[in-house]
């Protein structure tokens, strides 16, 4: 955890504004701009790059960008339901386990499953 001081504050301001803009124009989750760019920015640790990557997108801050999507009619609020439920039961295990793992192992698994979807959305 770092100190706040005007150098650090200013890097979460860059980082925050540069992964919401991606996100609300991409659709992307915060993992795959914040938790590097908290890695490489403020030095902080996979597991808390990934802590506070999902901290910051609690509902009132993701509901934003969601409702301009919903808007526009591009939500699908018949699979929504179902996926909000296996979401919230993933992120509970998957937050248990990254917890257990080695700093190098989650690293190594945040970093396969970047390089396998974005391939897959190279190709498709």
């Amino acid at each position: 955890m770092h100190k706040p001081n005007p150098a650090t504050i200013s890097k979460a301001i860059a980082i925050g504004l540069t992964a919401g803009l991606l996100s609300g124009l991409l659709g992307i989750g915060g993992g795959v701009i914040l938790v590097p760019a908290l890695l490489a920015l403020l030095g902080v640790s996979q597991a808390e790059a990934q802590g506070t990557s999902l901290a910051l997108f609690t509902l009132p801050v993701a509901a934003l960008g969601a409702y301009t999507y919903w808007h526009h009619g591009h939500v699908d609020l018949f699979a929504l339901p179902a996926m909000a439920v296996g979401f919230l039961l993933g992120g509970f295990m998957g937050g248990k386990l990254a917890v257990k793992l080695p700093a190098a192992t989650l690293s190594r698994i945040f970093a396969i499953a970047l390089i396998v979807f974005g391939i897959k959305m190279l190709i498709s």
